[in-house]
């Protein structure tokens, strides 16, 4: 395709799944989220602009995995970087912004993640960005690399926040925007705006987004690619405003950091096909293994439980870490989130929140 986003099959290398990195610098970029700076090691690490990296811990006795997308860009840093933002509740993030220090060593997983872009230098395209909070992780990543190997496309920015103070990489935009005038345009819309503020204020709603439509230069809808990351409304009304636009589905791509509520049933919609007690196999790194899945259980914890070492990382069916393709028999997830619907009807599965529903079932991680 011209240009737009996709879906990259990954080549296995043997034993770099799983890596360790060197701390060399932790930048406080506001009061609640930093940047860890890794070292790059001597066999460079290959990442496209949008993945994330899986950080790997122990934190209270337990191993905890969490995904950050990358703030850094290939083609411009020459170091790793994700960038945090402390949850209220969350383990990692508290544990990272608490406790880490420079000089540290941090396990981590390869880098995944299919909210990438192919970047050619003879594309001529308009990437809408909208991010809000700790949302502009990926975006910064992209935009970084889109302003300096495509020199004939344009980056818009809209960049919603609480306030002033909690504009992640604030400096960093303003540098760029300075430095690419012209391909570069962030627009800042605050929740709460100090008095002198000149732009948008108030929650990203309707109005508002309608309002920065209008004044977007029109590239037209073959040349424009949409892309979305923040909070669940902020990405429902921009949907709901796409759609009114009538912006065609495969234009707009989205990065969810969003756990959601998974409800397990015990029957699928056609009730045709129990959720029940079922040996799945499982091939992976050439091995065939042999997992029993319980009714309350999904098969990725069957294969963990059985010392199984295959990749995850969210356990909620956002991140893909754990997709593999089901080959045989069938199979029911309990949130299709991160899966394209090509995906889906090719096999692909999330097992971190599949069950098996037949007797022979077959899924093969890459």
């Amino acid at each position: 395709m011209a240009f737009g986003f996709f879906k990259k099959k990954k080549e296995k290398a043997a034993n770099s799944r799983y890596l360790n990195l060197k701390v060399t610098n932790i930048i406080q970029e506001i009061e609640d989220a930093i940047t860890i700076v890794f070292e790059m090691p001597e066999n460079k690490i290959s990442y496209e602009s949008g993945q994330f990296l899986t950080i790997i811990r122990e934190i209270e006795g337990k191993e905890v995995r969490r995904s950050y997308s990358f703030s850094s860009a290939p083609f411009v840093d020459d170091y790793l970087a994700v960038t945090i933002k402390r949850v209220v509740g969350g383990l990692m993030s508290n544990e990272l912004n608490d406790n880490l220090k420079v000089g540290d060593m941090v396990k981590v997983m390869e880098p995944m993640g299919a909210f990438t872009t192919k970047i050619d230098k003879n594309n001529k395209r308009h990437l809408v960005m909208f991010a809000g909070g700790s949302g502009i992780t990926p975006m910064m990543s992209i935009l970084k690399s889109i302003l300096s190997q495509e020199p004939e496309s344009m980056v818009t920015l809209i960049y919603s926040n609480r306030n002033i103070d909690s504009i992640i990489f604030k400096n960093e935009l303003n540098k760029l925007e300075n430095e690419d005038e012209g391909r570069l345009r962030v627009i800042h819309i605050l929740d709460e705006a100090p008095v002198d503020w000149q732009g948008y204020s108030g929650l990203l709603n309707h109005e508002i987004l309608t309002a920065v439509f209008e004044r977007m230069p029109d590239w037209g809808v073959e040349k424009t690619t949409y892309l979305m990351c923040g909070p669940e409304g902020l990405m429902n009304n921009v949907e709901t405003l796409l759609a009114k636009q009538d912006i065609p589905n495969n234009h707009i791509f989205k990065e969810s950091f969003v756990t959601g509520t998974i409800k397990k049933e015990e029957k699928t919609d056609e009730g045709s096909d129990e959720i029940v007690e079922r040996v799945v196999t499982i091939i992976y790194d050439d091995e065939e293994y042999k997992v029993t899945v319980a009714p309350n259980e999904f098969i990725l914890d069957a294969a963990l439980d059985d010392g199984i070492d295959v990749p995850f990382s969210c356990q909620s069916g956002l991140c893909t870490a754990c997709r593999g393709k089901c080959t045989s028999g069938k199979v029911k997830m309990d949130e299709e989130e991160g899966l394209t619907e090509t995906e889906i009807k090719e096999g692909y599965v999330l097992n971190c929140v599949a069950h098996p529903l037949t007797d022979d079932v077959v899924i093969e991680i890459e």
